[in-house]
């Protein structure tokens, strides 16, 4: 403690010889020569204690003025709650106290961490065996960025806005920059107000942004009349998704250009700057200039897949059909595809096709497919009556899809043709046996799932990061501490007996309520970003994870992640059990409280 005390009064500040820094401590000057380390450790002692406090106020609940039974709770519940704080995060050990929050799982079952972010996970029962044709999408399945693209598509759709829009030339010099830190997949821009909004699974708004500003909750429940939600027809004229990876420069855009306007004092429509923000995105997909760059420099905009020729050639190698369907032009797909796989690597699809249109690709059924001139990259005249090997398509629909393929034959190792006992119960597919992966729920999956019931497996690279952060010793405290707060409400709640509540009864349900909010609000800064998890809207599955787990039998943080896997794998879903009093253990009641929290 007395380190501790030393190093709240520090302060550091360089010397001209870089590593001399000078410490006033008790009103005296002390110059001491320390290494960077020395300098890590000072400055994580400075944040252990800042949240030592922050956690203090948290694990300090409420008491009742004349209820000893509840009281008694109460006390338990803090009791509880301090010493699992002291225990794990504010052991004795303080050298090597960052070292082991760094480093320790805390999940209850010991499963190393590699293993799990890189698990392909089951909403549904699942046979490859049974599966004999595998479709793949091109952006972020196939291939995946690195950061500077989504900076190099904001940058581009900013100088639209100035140039093809007359927005402020300040804009291009005030410094705004995609910021991988704010926006998350899975959010919605009203266009009313642009707020940018995260929904429950049951459209709620549960966070709402006005550029970087917090929405109050008060502003929430009245814009949207009471509980925060919009009635479906509003929800379908008001509201934009943003679904995916791609959307993620759009929303940082959205929210900056507000923010500008709101930091001047500039007048604007909401509505106009959402769609010529929308606009401006938009057309820097259609122009293909990020393409060009990304292509003339694919070693600076893609990420190397060292695994992805071997899951390839083991679905080819045991019998599947490989069928490569993007959005993306064929030359910009060549340049990837050269970068990942490299020359050759139309050699293990079966059918390649380009600019398909998704999702008209699946709802249409009047498009006939073209040839694409692999030299010059023109698009033929000539009609397409059976797709061939080592040629490139464009445009199409399933249903010329099936025209143009033989669908039927098995593959070599099918057992029989009887179904598992599992797809009454879990997987009523009506033809399983063709799988589509891709990373865009609604361009790539929903349709394949609800038109075609084909077997859908959605790249959800959040799954990896979020399991890597929601293993940390703070997250999981957290976790626990929000339960043991729930119960505690649970049993307060019993103590008080079925009738009527007084005041003070009430005045301590909210207080643990706002403690319950607070620790909410940890979690979703320990995620670094002010919206949260992507699969959780505050405390309930937020929209986008609703979807998944709707529309979506599989799903993985990365296409590799296959490798790990037989080609013959039976994946098995979790009990996919969805009331509560399904779940052995648990009470329903306090399970929905209403975060309030300091931000009327």
């Amino acid at each position: 403690m007395k380190r501790l005390t030393i190093l709240l009064q520090l302060a550091i500040l360089p010397h001209d010889g870089g590593q001399s820094f000078v410490f006033p401590v008790s009103n005296r000057l002390i110059t001491a020569i320390v290494d960077r380390s020395t300098v890590l450790a000072a400055t994580r002692d400075i944040e252990a204690t800042n949240s030592a406090v922050e956690y203090s106020l948290m694990t300090t609940l409420p008491r009742h003025p004349n209820n000893d039974d509840a009281n008694e709770i109460l006390t338990q519940t803090e009791q509880a709650m301090r010493s699992m704080q002291e225990t794990v995060l504010f052991s004795s050990n303080a050298e090597n106290e960052y070292e082991c929050k760094e480093d320790t799982a805390t999940t209850e079952e010991d499963i190393p961490i590699d293993i799990e972010q890189e698990s392909v996970y089951a909403n549904s029962y699942v046979d490859l065996g049974k599966v004999d044709t595998v479709g793949f999408d091109f952006d972020y399945t196939l291939v995946t960025y690195t950061k500077e693209l989504l900076q190099l598509i904001y940058d581009m759709a900013l100088t639209r806005l100035v140039e093809e829009k007359d927005y402020p030339d300040e804009m291009l010099t005030s410094g705004l920059k995609f910021d991988p830190f704010f926006s998350i997949r899975g959010l919605a821009v009203d266009r009313e107000n642009g707020w940018i909004c995260h929904l429950s699974y049951t459209h709620k708004v549960a966070v709402a942004w006005e550029g970087r500003n917090r929405v109050s909750r008060s502003r929430l429940v009245e814009e949207y009349s009471g509980k925060r939600a919009l009635s479906p027809s509003n929800r379908k004229n008001r509201l934009k998704p943003l679904n995916d990876l791609f959307s993620m420069a759009e929303c940082c855009l959205m929210a900056d250009t507000v923010q500008f306007f709101l930091d001047r004092d500039i007048p604007f429509c909401p509505r106009s700057a959402v769609n010529d923000v929308l606009a401006s995105i938009t057309g820097t997909h259609i122009s293909g200039e990020f393409h060009r760059q990304v292509a003339e420099e694919p070693s600076n905009y893609f990420e190397k897949k060292p695994y992805l020729k071997n899951v390839l050639d083991n679905l080819k190698e045991s019998g599947k059909r490989l069928i490569f369907v993007s959005n993306s032009p064929f030359w910009y797909c060549d340049a990837g595809m050269n970068y990942v796989v490299g020359p050759g690597w139309r050699d293990q699809w079966d059918v390649v096709v380009t600019s398909a249109g998704k999702p008209a690709f699946y709802t249409e059924d009047n498009r006939p497919f073209r040839e694409v001139d692999i030299d010059t990259g023109k698009v033929k005249f000539k009609q397409v009556l059976k797709l061939v090997k080592g040629r490139v398509y464009t445009s199409g629909c399933l249903k010329e899809l099936t025209q143009c393929l033989d669908w039927r034959y098995p593959l070599s190792f099918s057992q029989d043709d009887e179904d598992s006992p599992y797809d009454d119960i879990y997987s009523p597919l009506t033809s399983p046996d063709v799988m589509y992966i891709g990373d865009s729920l609604f361009a790539d999956l929903v349709d394949a799932k609800r038109e075609f019931g084909w077997t859908t497996v959605a790249v959800t690279p959040e799954v990896g990061w979020e399991i890597e952060l929601q293993r940390k010793t703070e997250f999981v405290v957290a976790d626990r501490a929000i339960e043991m707060l729930l119960n505690s409400l649970r049993l307060y709640q019993r103590s008080l007996g079925t009738g009527l509540r007084s005041e003070d009864d009430l005045e301590v349900m909210d207080k643990m309520e706002r403690i319950v909010s607070r620790w909410r609000d940890e979690q979703t800064r320990l995620l670094g970003n002010p919206f949260g998890s992507v699969f959780r809207a505050r405390y309930t599955p937020s929209l986008f994870a609703h979807s998944l787990r709707r529309y979506c039998d599989l799903y993985m943080s990365n296409v590799e992640s296959l490798r790990h896997y037989s080609p013959q794998h039976r994946f098995y879903p979790e009990s996919p059990k969805l009331l509560s009093h399904e779940i052995r253990g648990s009470n329903p009641e306090c399970c929905d409280i209403d975060d309030s929290i300091l931000f009327e």
